[in-house]
């Protein structure tokens, strides 16, 4: 048989009349004797018990005592008071001005002490129980206890009759993180941030939009027409999600809230929970669906869209246009459209950045003599093409100008710098020189001649190339 006796923050249990060690009977008895009101047993009335340790324990060996006494267990109870620091009695706007105060200093993602989860656990449930009038009355009549005992009988096992009939102690926290708190680390399915983050407007997705240009296309800008498919507000219910003629009403089983909070009793002790609620699917709301879009507010579409594509965007350069994505729940805003630029090559040119690169390939007598070549660059709004004039590999007295490799610039036929006028990159002409891999016997005898004649010449300034 196991009695139990509680007084304030102090409970006593005993494995049996008559078997209390005698300072736990002194104390138990005590309980029983000057507070009948608040004492219960969980198997018999609590005097008799206590008269009955009185008259027993005396005639039982101390080693039986010592034996006997280990089924006593000696709980104290959480003040919850003392957990918030406020006087008993404090009104509502002080202890919600603590349980702020406190959440706020030892949220798990603020504090990293070892402490700081168990410390935030009890200051949550001391604002539930002080926070709601009927709970804070059982409370400072029967302490935890008999919190416990009354949750225990609401039909749905351990704290789950505290669903939707107390003050969510998590919607502080739309002040603090700005909303939901699904990012708890340990605290699991904590998660959401009252009834007002659920129902309010919720922002549309942003959409992605790949579009592949020509060299010109994205060296110019050009305008194009493009076709998005997307979320767009169901005309039928005008993105409300409710059939037309009916209206909403606040969900009966959590209240509003979104969540129903359960508790499963354990060896270890009472383990709560909190989780969406399986009526409303977490919106607090119960509604008739629309039937075009299925409660969603939202159906899928498709729009064409005329996008300006700026001078000088590159492969990977993306474009943002406002409010061009996924329609918004519950009348929310728009995302946006995000345009990713990818670049075809060009044959002759190489871009890299706003700098322009060519090759031009000429025989080593024009490399030696000098000549003009057509050469592909840009102009003002398109292609076109240019004489650059190759000059000649050594001219009298001066040194040598065109050799294999030789880099010539022509300034501002690059690329337009995007997002500034009249601002442009070089064209960069690289010459490659191409020697015959075969000769008439004609040139090879003016090759000849050429290299007795270079031969002739002082050695510290011999060499064409």
């Amino acid at each position: 048989m196991r009695t139990a006796i509680s007084c304030g923050s102090l409970k006593v249990e005993c494995s049996g009349v008559g078997h209390c060690p005698p300072h736990s009977r002194l104390q138990a008895c005590q309980l029983a004797r000057h507070c009948p009101v608040t004492h219960r047993s969980a198997s018999t009335p609590a005097a008799p018990a206590a008269a009955a340790c009185f008259g027993t324990a005396k005639a039982l060996p101390r080693r039986r005592r010592r034996q006997l006494g280990r089924g006593l267990v000696v709980r104290a109870e959480r003040d919850f008071y003392q957990i918030l620091g406020v006087a008993r009695d404090s009104d509502k706007k002080t202890i919600k001005s603590a349980y702020r105060q406190l959440a706020r200093k030892f949220h798990p993602d603020v504090n990293k002490e070892s402490d700081a989860e168990q410390r935030f656990k009890d200051i949550s449930a001391a604002y539930e129980v002080l926070s709601d009038d009927e709970k804070r009355g059982i409370y400072d009549r029967f302490g935890e206890a008999g919190l416990k005992g009354g949750f225990a009988g609401a039909g749905t096992g351990g704290m789950g009759g505290m669903q939707g009939d107390f003050s969510n102690p998590f919607d502080i926290f739309e002040t603090f993180f700005g909303g939901g708190m699904g990012g708890m680390g340990g605290f699991g399915g904590m998660g959401g941030g009252g009834a007002r983050s659920r129902n309010r407007p919720v922002a549309g997705d942003d959409q992605r939009y790949d579009l592949r240009l020509d060299f010109t296309e994205a060296v110019f800008g050009c305008n194009k027409e493009i076709e998005v498919s997307r979320l767009e507000d169901c005309s039928t219910c005008g993105g409300t999600g409710v059939k037309a003629g009916t209206t909403a009403s606040t969900c009966s089983t959590c209240k509003g809230a979104g969540q129903v909070v359960q508790a499963v009793r354990t060896p270890l002790g009472m383990f709560q929970q909190v989780a969406t609620c399986p009526t409303c699917g977490g919106t607090g709301e119960q509604f008739t669906p629309c039937g075009t879009c299925q409660g969603d507010g939202r159906v899928r579409g498709s729009k064409r869209i005329s996008l300006r594509v700026p001078q000088g965007v590159d492969e990977g350069s993306r474009l943002r246009v406002r409010g061009e994505g996924d329609a918004g729940r519950r009348n929310g805003e728009p995302g946006d459209l995000y345009v990713f630029i990818g670049v075809k090559p060009h044959p002759q040119l190489r871009r890299e950045g706003v700098t322009i690169h060519s090759d031009v390939e000429i025989s080593y007598v024009d490399a030696i003599l000098g000549t003009t070549v057509k050469v592909a660059t840009l102009g003002e709004r398109e292609l076109s093409e240019v004489d650059l004039k190759i000059p000649p590999g050594k001219p009298p007295g001066r040194a040598a100008r065109t050799q294999p490799g030789t880099t010539l610039v022509m300034s501002k036929r690059g690329v337009p710098k995007l997002g500034t006028q009249n601002a442009r990159g070089d064209h960069l002409v690289h010459v490659k020189v191409k020697i015959p891999k075969s000769i008439g016997s004609e040139e090879r005898n003016l090759m000849e001649q050429l290299r007795e004649l270079q031969a002739a010449k002082p050695a510290a300034k011999a060499g064409w190339f």
